[in-house]
């Protein structure tokens, strides 16, 4: 009997202690709810104040849930809104503040016009190269100044524009093959526009590179930039001799454009003439008086630019009697003018106004091929 009243009792005190425990945590857990609420009220500056008396009413679980949606939205919006507002001030302070600002008027110092460096203390645009290929394509290059545009002219007219290099030089290689025939090559410098004061003339020849010829023409004179390697019959070709009684030898024929022709009899070199455009050259030189029956020898010879022989003719006479006429008779080729006569029969291209009074020609920058002149030799 007695253990059943222990029994009873110490399970009614098991009891109360549960009891008691879970009281006491309900009140740690309301206890620590409130402090929650409290804590995010404070931090929450968003959250909107509660119309309802809280003394004794217990915030229902719905509401707490809307709360906290409601903070969760403004949470995740709030940088798109301090973008807006920025760009919303800054608009503001463009239109309405900004505008009102005094404008100012800055000077800005005046700046030199650029100075091109020159090169070499080059003045004028320069020829370096003019070479004709095999397959008859033509290369040029020179020196300018550096990054500066040069244009190539070819009789007279621009065909190409290059553009220099650091150093101021430049190539000009043509895709298309040049025709056969004579062409004068001049250059143009851009800012500021300087021609030069070289030309280049060039003969492509019909028989291929090895016939043609590149001459550089100076002030001074004329230096081969490229030389016939390879002659053929006809390049150099002798069509008349004369001899008046001045005891004046005059001698006519074709030769490669713009070489020199010299002329020498029994080994006494008697002088030079340089070949035209057209291929066609006269020679007069005062021999002295020659033996009636005597032989002689003549050599009629091509040379480079740098003097070397590259064609020769050799003709032989006999010396015959003298016809007593000191006049003699040229037959105008393509390409002749009366200053060039005058210099190669007379020795001085100003007389050739007497060969026009001789032959009655108005106009003496006008002459005709196969037009017979008489020209007085004896300068008279």
């Amino acid at each position: 009997m007695s253990k059943k009243n222990n029994m009873g009792k110490t399970k009614r005190s098991t009891d109360d202690l549960i009891n008691d425990s879970i009281a006491q945590q309900n009140d740690w857990l309301e206890n620590r709810r409130e402090y929650t609420r409290g804590f995010l009220k404070s931090l929450n500056c968003f959250a909107r104040p509660s119309h309802k008396n809280t003394e004794n009413q217990s915030v229902d679980k719905a509401d707490v849930e809307a709360a906290r949606t409601r903070r969760t939205g403004l949470r995740a919006y709030w940088f798109p809104v301090l973008c807006a507002m920025i760009v919303i001030f800054i608009a503001i302070w463009v239109i309405f503040i900004r505008g009102t600002v005094e404008s100012r008027v800055i000077v800005v110092p005046a700046v030199p016009e650029p100075v091109v460096q020159k090169v070499n203390n080059i003045t004028v645009p320069e020829f370096d190269i003019v070479r004709i290929e095999k397959n008859g394509s033509i290369v040029i290059a020179g020196r300018w100044l550096p990054h500066q545009n040069i244009s190539i002219m070819v009789n007279n007219k621009i065909v190409a524009t290059e553009r220099t290099d650091y150093a101021g030089e430049f190539v000009y290689a043509p895709a298309n093959v040049w025709a056969p025939g004579n062409y004068t090559i001049a250059l143009l410098g851009a800012e500021p526009e300087v021609k030069s004061s070289d030309k280049v003339f060039v003969y492509v020849s019909e028989a291929g590179a090895e016939n043609s010829v590149s001459l550089l023409m100076t002030k001074t004179g004329s230096t081969l930039l490229q030389a016939p390697a390879m002659l053929q019959d006809g390049d150099l070709a002798v069509s008349k001799i004369d001899y008046l009684d001045t005891g004046r030898i005059v001698i006519t024929g074709d030769g490669l454009p713009r070489l020199r022709v010299s002329l020498a009899m029994d080994g006494e070199y008697f002088g030079f003439a340089r070949v035209s455009d057209h291929k066609h050259f006269g020679l007069g030189a005062n021999v002295g008086d020659l033996v009636p029956g005597k032989q002689y020898q003549l050599a009629v010879r091509m040379h480079d630019g740098d003097g070397r022989t590259i064609a020769t003719v050799m003709h032989e006479f006999v010396m015959p009697e003298m016809t007593g006429d000191d006049d003699t008779y040229y037959t105008v080729r393509r390409g002749d003018c009366l200053w060039i006569i005058a210099r190669n029969f007379m020795r001085r291209g100003v007389l050739f106004s007497i060969i026009a009074e001789r032959n009655n020609i108005t106009n003496p920058g006008l002459i005709f091929p196969k037009q017979k002149l008489q020209i007085p030799v004896s300068g008279k």
